[in-house]
């Protein structure tokens, strides 16, 4: 079948399958979920390994080719990754606190961003533990940049705020039918079930805004921040000990939960 636009559709080659299962070395006893099979290149090389598996497909041509090769542990549903009620589909497999599912995916370059959030709300309540994502090679730098470098930022910061994570493999172009235009990498986030500082929607909410301004300073870039409100916001960033001349793309996580801790306090009586 042609790869179809509107989806996104990049197949993974055969030479490279081996390399990506290793990438996420799935084990006997692991119940995985898989978003976007494709063609089922990785499914039907990791359904043989796991425990179980259940895989998400939008494209219901694709789905109705690979649901007769499919093992009878494996489930395929056919329904947008955007759009489905993952929390049930999980639940209604099994999934829970003290059994999570892992995660992998050959996500599309242009809903990479909205899936990761997904998924981070899923580890929030216990039903994945880690995931193994390709994505574009610029979408994975910025999953895995720290402080200080050109790639930190919004999504930086939610994914350090929920997992641990790194870079585990690189694929060219020619990794995938149609050729893509751009390298891929595969990113490996280990989720945790708390988050790395209070408040984690707040902290991602002020880190959109101060990188909306990354080349300001903090002094300057606080201005009309979620929760501000009439204090100024030289007062805010004193508060959270923090120099008002540093830039956005200079701030931990940490430094970006201080921030919210002030925000949250109360203003002082005049």
């Amino acid at each position: 079948m042609k790869a179809r636009k509107r989806y996104g559709q990049h197949f993974l080659e055969p030479a490279w399958v081996a390399k990506v299962v290793a990438a996420i070395a799935p084990a006997p006893g692991d119940r995985l979920f898989e978003i976007g099979p494709g063609r089922g290149a990785l499914t039907l090389a990791l359904a043989p390994r796991v425990a179980r598996l259940v895989a998400i497909e939008v494209d219901r041509d694709l789905a109705a080719d690979l649901a007769p090769q499919l093992p009878p542990h494996a489930t395929l549903v056919i329904d947008d990754v955007l759009e489905a009620d993952l929390q049930a589909l999980l639940l209604l497999s099994g999934a829970s606190p003290a059994r999570p599912f892992r995660v992998a995916a050959n996500l599309p370059y242009n809903i990479s961003s909205p899936v990761l959030f997904r998924l981070i709300d899923l580890a929030a309540g216990g039903l994945v533990s880690d995931a193994t994502l390709m994505l574009q090679r610029e979408v994975a730098e910025r999953l895995v940049a720290t402080p200080g470098t050109r790639d930190y930022g919004p999504l930086s910061v939610a994914a350090g705020l929920w997992s641990d994570r790194g870079i585990v493999l690189h694929l060219p172009p020619g990794a995938f039918r149609p050729m893509p235009r751009v390298d891929s990498a595969v990113v490996r986030l280990r989720f945790r079930r708390e988050a790395g500082a209070p408040r984690p929607a707040a902290v991602v909410r002020l880190a959109r805004h101060l990188f909306l301004h990354r080349r300001k300073m903090i002094g300057n870039a606080l201005g009309g921040a979620p929760g501000l409100g009439p204090r100024p916001a030289r007062e805010v960033i004193e508060a959270a000990g923090l120099d008002p001349r540093a830039r956005p793309e200079t701030l931990s996580i940490d430094a970006l939960a201080r921030i919210v801790e002030a925000l949250d306090a109360a203003p002082p009586v005049v």
